[in-house]
């Protein structure tokens, strides 16, 4: 459980179960709840990662106004999105994943993670708890976003309310 800060709740309000092959790490900014490192697959050069975001009930945009910020960020985009919506636990799930040339947010008072990056994919799932919205957003190199999207899928199998 991450330490409590003004833009996160002391505890979590949804729990799930790590990915074994995924280290979790500290979270790079403080409106994380989680961070996750996604080693890389095969001949990718960089790992990928999973970042969990969650703001509250009624806080931080609407599924699509986020899926639209998500894709928007692979400019321009080698495949179509691909969106799909499913059922976890009682909680809807919506799920998106699209490829091209990756340019991260940019965040405030954040270092730079560098240029865009092409050859990437973004696999995100967005979920409609109890406790609000929660967004599970893994990015990387398009093969190793392509082999942990399974590894995605348990975590979200694996989700429950507190």
């Amino acid at each position: 459980v991450p330490t409590a800060s003004a833009s996160r709740p002391a505890t979590l309000a949804l729990h799930w179960d790590d990915p074994p092959r995924w280290q979790s790490r500290l979270p790079s900014t403080p409106m994380r709840a989680k961070e996750y490192r996604v080693p890389r697959t095969g001949s990718d050069a960089e790992d990928g990662e999973c970042s969990v975001i969650t703001f509250g009930p009624g806080q931080g945009g609407s599924i699509d106004e986020n899926i639209q910020r998500w894709v928007g960020q692979l400019q321009p985009t080698s495949s179509a999105v691909e969106r799909a919506k499913r059922t976890v636990n009682g909680m809807s799930v919506t799920r998106v994943e699209v490829s091209g040339t990756y340019t991260p947010m940019a965040m405030p008072a954040m270092p730079s993670s560098g240029g865009p990056k092409q050859g990437w994919r973004l696999v995100g799932d967005i979920v409609e708890a109890p406790s609000g919205l929660w967004f599970f957003k893994m990015t990387g190199p398009d093969a190793t976003m392509k082999a942990a999207a399974k590894e995605l899928d348990g975590l979200i199998d694996s989700l429950r309310p507190s």
